[in-house]
């Protein structure tokens, strides 16, 4: 694992990751103070970080228990928010193959918006590069993130309901996943999957518990994949 840390390309996946630094240390931060809003002890609300690490998923889950929503719509709506991380997982596999299980499950902890959108617009660019050299890309991509999420989360759970007021972190979120999902939406595909959860999860919001997320966030996939099919046939 030393020999990673040598590796031109892990040191060009800490490049590219930093620059989303700016966006997760607030968002980090907001979910500290929400967790506490929502009834997490510190401990819990810090293992939730350290153990999960996927902010839109978590956020999903403590305001659904900040409105006392039961505990199985709780569970729903934050694997309904994750469902996304097994498209990102298909999609990076083939450019993953030979690495070995340990690496992969490292991996697949570290999955997270941004170092999949980095990493799926690099290994596309650099396609003679080993499995290892993608493999020390993507840890590169995720240590600033992760450190950060971690460290802010902290502090977030520390600091309680002072930060929220003063700061208005709240939009945040929002501007994190522009920041994201604008530069990926290349294919009728995935301009089709984000139109359908917009418009749904805006015509359902009023849906009891958050429900109307988890029915925009189906449906957007369903709707991704049958484009996508058609797009083939038709080519």
């Amino acid at each position: 694992m030393p020999l990673i840390f040598k590796n031109p390309h892990f040191r060009r996946g800490l490049r590219h990751g930093a620059p989303f630094v700016l966006v997760t240390i607030p968002f980090a931060l907001l979910f500290g103070v929400v967790s506490t809003e929502a009834g997490l002890t510190a401990l819990q609300a810090l293992g939730f970080s350290f153990i999960v690490i996927a902010g839109a998923a978590q956020f999903a889950a403590v305001t659904q228990m900040i409105d006392n929503a039961p505990l199985l719509i709780v569970v729903a709506t934050a694997l309904a928010v994750n469902m996304r991380m097994a498209m990102y997982s298909a999609a990076l596999a083939p450019y993953l193959r030979g690495l070995g299980v340990p690496r992969r499950m490292l991996l697949a902890y570290m999955l997270v918006d941004q170092s999949y959108v980095l990493a799926a617009l690099d290994y596309e660019k650099h396609r003679d590069v080993s499995a290892f050299d993608r493999f020390a890309y993507f840890v590169g991509t995720f240590l600033p993130l992760g450190g950060c999420w971690y460290a802010a989360s902290v502090a977030g759970v520390l600091t309680g309901t002072l930060v929220t007021p003063k700061l208005a972190l709240d939009f945040i979120m929002p501007l994190a996943f522009l920041s994201m999902v604008s530069p990926a939406i290349r294919t009728w595909a995935h301009a089709a999957a984000a139109v359908t959860s917009v418009v749904l999860s805006l015509a359902l919001s009023g849906l009891p518990y958050g429900t109307g997320l988890i029915v925009a966030a189906i449906a957007a996939l369903l709707v991704g994949s049958v484009t996508e099919t058609l797009m083939e046939r038709r080519a």
